[in-house]
């Protein structure tokens, strides 16, 4: 007999919930043990650092609400809204008072509906219009009263002011605005298939469901203190970020919007506060993998332990990529999949190591979340087989009541195959998915919508606001390269006989009507491409849009204007200006000018660590905090590195730094002993790109070991030199060199014997198959450091004035050339461009394999290399 074939349909875990509202929640616990706990920690550059209790809170909140009421109270039109829900708009920035703000609303009796200040204002409109809030709280900062015309507004401000004198006791459910049974918490508006935003209406039971399993499948551990609120309150993902904290009397620390973005602020707040758990769309994984090997410190964010990404698909590239730098078995990386209709998450997968996700094609979005079902249907609405592609139905207790205003009732509907009551109704994804041995996969959606940055955009929307236009007959709207670094949203159009309007125009008059993150590049064709059917050739249009600058010829497709630049930073502007151009060049808006503004280029948060990465490849360095912070790019130039000109014909960068120091070289003696391994030890332990991968197996007194125990035989060999300031009359960098075929035994009692073998390992089979034979032929450049106080500019003027006073040297000694094995980034760039050193092994450092068999420097990104360089002078 066969076996029955396996169904697509997957149960959580059955767990008993009782309905409560969450603010009653915090009372009660605010009460019984949390009070005098710290609740809230502002942290804001221009206001300071704000700390807040749990009693302090709760006091202000019940003020607050009392305060809500009265100004409801007072309004004419105070009824609630056609669903029978009573809502308040908030219009506020990330901080202790929005915070404050949303939990007196709930107090008040009431759901909160956020408001971004950045949405244009037919986009609030819309919203205000159907949803009907009593009322809008805004920040007084954002000054946008005119954009709520026809709604009752206070500013936060002015409502703490008025509330003063109110009760601050908890309030009763008889004395709120919804009463005793009112069960709404929040309505949240999503991009819609129809081209208008609609409102999902999400009860307190419903958050409940899905916070009791957060806090029984990843709970907070005993020495997680501080959790973290970063994510916009009109995303789903800011509800279990802010209330799973403050219902469990933890400290939640809300960060701005410019920490956010900013990897370099956001990596110091969350090592600041500790942070063990972080939701994040895989776009700013992506970028935090980028930004964290940069700073040669692997114990950044040590202490976060739970990183779980969700708003996007997860790609298998990005998980392995996360533990390359993170270690498995210390931290791990949750996929979890929903949207907001479901309270964000309805599916979880756990990664817990690269061996793991080895054996996957793609990472799974997993198994259901407790008290929900998962059924994957066909058309007819049966379960299909398992290994069989079916669209994703969720039903259970994260379901949201349906949408504002009851609109699209097809996505909320009764199910069939329910036999439990709390199972009766299903809500239809959109999304494509399959089953396999017990585990889900996505596999696409069934429309037109698209995730950017984790906002949920339907790109009918889109393509329906562009054809509201004047003037335009057609639009297709597409998305390229869906969640990589060069994603771009594209609208192909057409205009109607008579009309000439430009890409930039259309994208202008756009920037009235959407979101800022749902404006496309426009591109105006002569006409839309179709196939054979008559349906649009939207490959083609990809395609079309790939090859232009995606060529050989990419450089001449962008206009780069180098006016008002002065001379002496032209060169280093046409290396910034060209690396920016490779990196957006085909959603650049403009042309690249000191007067550009890199987002308005079209950069984002993502590509420009990008385009820091790349400037620190070439040898050009700015901090990623400076430059997100530039206003243009004429700030960033005169960040860079003073790197002042650049030969384009030969390729070779010309250094002509400018410092305040007199250099001078010494030759090594007894007494530059102290300073010598003072230099060294700093340069290599605490910056070389090797040593990075061994700690904390290697120690500080490593490197003093080893030179105590040559240092005779340096001084004797006489290759070897400091530098002095002659101004200041220290010693500022030091440059240890040998005869390749005359090298001292070197004895390495520690960890660092993996670093020398493994340049032993690179150089030896060079050393003695590709360069010259014999002694006083080969000056092997062992080691150089600079003192570690130096500023980038003095930095880079030192390592110019070594690297000449080393090639004298070799001259001076009638050496046949120079040998090096560079591991930096920088030097290598300056190894092969500036010095004009022969490349003659580039190895990436994670494929060595030591004696014993592991890969010390496994966890180091395929970028990493080993670069062994020969420059020969004889003549």
């Amino acid at each position: 007999m066969g076996s029955l074939p396996q169904l697509s349909i997957s149960k959580g875990a059955q767990r008993l919930l009782a309905p409560r509202l969450l603010h009653k929640i915090f009372e009660e616990n605010v009460d019984a043990s949390y009070g005098a706990n710290t609740a809230l920690v502002f942290d804001d550059i221009s206001e300071g650092t704000r700390n807040i209790s749990y009693n302090l809170l709760n006091s202000r909140t019940n003020r607050l609400a009392h305060g809500i009421i009265n100004q409801v109270t007072d309004i004419d039109k105070s009824a609630p809204n056609q669903d029978g829900d009573w809502v308040i708009a908030v219009c506020m920035p990330p901080s202790d008072n929005l915070v404050a703000a949303l939990l007196a609303i709930w107090k008040a009796g009431a759901a909160y509906l956020p408001l971004d200040v950045t949405f244009p204002a037919n986009r609030i409109n819309h919203i205000l219009t159907e949803a009907r809030p009593v009322l809008v709280i805004y920040d007084e900062s954002y000054k946008a009263t005119e954009n709520f015309k026809g709604t009752s507004s206070v500013s936060f401000q002015q409502l703490l002011e008025d509330s003063q004198d109110c009760s601050n006791a908890n309030l009763a459910p008889k004395d709120t605005l919804g009463g005793e049974l009112y069960d709404l918490a929040i309505i949240l508006y999503t991009s819609g298939s129809t081209g208008v935003p609609k409102g999902v209406r999400i009860p307190h039971q419903v958050i409940l469901n899905r916070l009791q399993w957060q806090w029984q499948k990843f709970p907070y551990s005993k020495t997680e203190k501080n959790c973290v609120f970063k994510t916009a309150l009109t995303f789903v993902d800011s509800v279990s970020e802010i209330w799973g904290p403050l219902l469990n009397g933890l400290t939640l620390i809300v960060i701005t919007k410019d920490v956010t973005k900013d990897p370099e602020r956001l990596v110091a707040a969350l090592e600041k506060y500790k942070i063990e758990r972080l939701v994040l769309v895989p776009t700013l994984l992506r970028s935090l993998l980028l930004y964290l090997p940069l700073q040669n410190d692997k114990n950044l964010l040590k202490s976060l332990k739970i990183w779980v990404c969700s708003g996007e698909p997860l790609s298998l590239a990005l998980a392995k990529e996360f533990y390359d730098f993170f270690e498995q078995g210390q931290h791990i990386l949750c996929n979890f999949y929903g949207s907001t209709e479901v309270m964000g998450d309805v599916t979880y997968f756990v990664c817990e190591s690269k061996k793991q996700l080895e054996a996957l094609e793609k990472v799974p979005i997993g198994y259901p979340v407790d008290n929900t079902v998962i059924y994957l249907l066909d058309g007819d609405f049966r379960p299909v087989k398992s290994e069989t592609v079916g669209e994703l139905f969720v039903a259970g207790m994260n379901l949201a009541q349906g949408y504002v205003n009851g609109r699209d009732p097809e996505k909320f509907i009764e199910n069939p195959l329910a036999i439990d009551a709390k199972y009766s109704r299903l809500y239809r994804t959109g999304d494509f998915a399959s089953f396999s041995k017990g585990v889900i996969y996505y596999e696409g959606r069934t429309d037109s919508q698209i995730k950017i940055r984790g906002h949920r955009v339907d790109l009918s929307e889109v393509e329906k606001n562009i054809l509201s236009l004047n003037g335009i007959e057609k639009a297709v709207v597409l998305c390229y390269h869906a969640g990589e670094i060069d994603q771009a949203l594209l609208a192909f159009v057409t205009l109607e006989e008579g009309q000439n309007m430009t890409g930039m125009q259309i994208e202008s008059n756009l920037m009235e009507i959407l979101a800022q993150y749902m404006i496309p590049q426009v591109i105006v064709l002569d006409s839309i491409p179709l196939l054979v059917n008559g349906k649009v050739d939207r490959q083609s249009l990809l395609k079309m849009y790939e090859n232009t600058n995606n060529n050989d010829d990419a450089a001449v497709e962008i206009d780069y204007d180098y006016s008002d630049i002065p001379e002496s930073q032209l060169p280093t502007a046409k290396v910034l200006f060209e690396t920016i151009g490779s990196v957006i060049g085909r959603s650049t808006r403009t042309s690249i000018s000191i007067r550009s503004n890199f987002y308005e280029l079209g950069g984002n948060s993502l590509n420009s660590i990008f385009t820091v990465t790349e400037l620190r490849n070439k040898g050009f360095h700015v901090s990623i905090t400076n430059f997100i912070a530039a206003k243009n790019l004429g700030e960033i130039l005169e960040k860079l590195c003073s790197v002042e000109s650049v030969n384009g014909n030969s390729g070779n960068i010309d250094l002509k730094v400018d410092c305040d120091m007199k250099l001078e070289a010494v030759p090594l003696a007894l007494e530059h002993k102290d300073d010598t391994i003072d230099i060294i030890t700093t340069s290599f332990f605490e910056k070389a790109d090797l040593e990075q991968w061994l700690k904390p197996m290697i120690l500080y007194t490593d490197y003093a070991d080893i030179l105590n125990a040559i240092w005779d035989v340096l001084v004797e060999k006489d290759l070897s030199f400091v530098v002095k300031d002659v101004k200041t009359d220290r010693i500022v960098g030091v440059s240890l060199n040998f005869d390749a075929r005359d090298e001292p035994e070197v004895p390495v009692e520690s960890k660092l014997i993996i670093v020398f073998e493994f340049l032993e390992f690179l150089e030896g089979p060079i050393r003695d198959g590709k360069l010259p034979e014999g002694l006083n032929q080969i000056l092997h450049s062992f080691m150089m450091g600079t003192k570690s106080d130096l500023n980038a500019q003095e930095n880079i003027a030192l390592m110019h004035f070594m690297e000449s006073e080393v090639l004298k040297l070799a001259e001076r000694k009638n050496f046949a050339g120079i040998f090096t094995t560079n591991t930096s980034p920088l030097t290598q760039q300056l190894g092969s461009s500036v010095y004009g050193y022969e490349t003659l092994h580039d190895y990436p450092v994670n494929k060595y394999v030591y004696h014993d068999g592991s890969r010390p420097f496994g966890a180091a990104p395929d970028s990493q290399r080993a670069i062994c360089h020969w420059k020969d002078i004889r003549k």
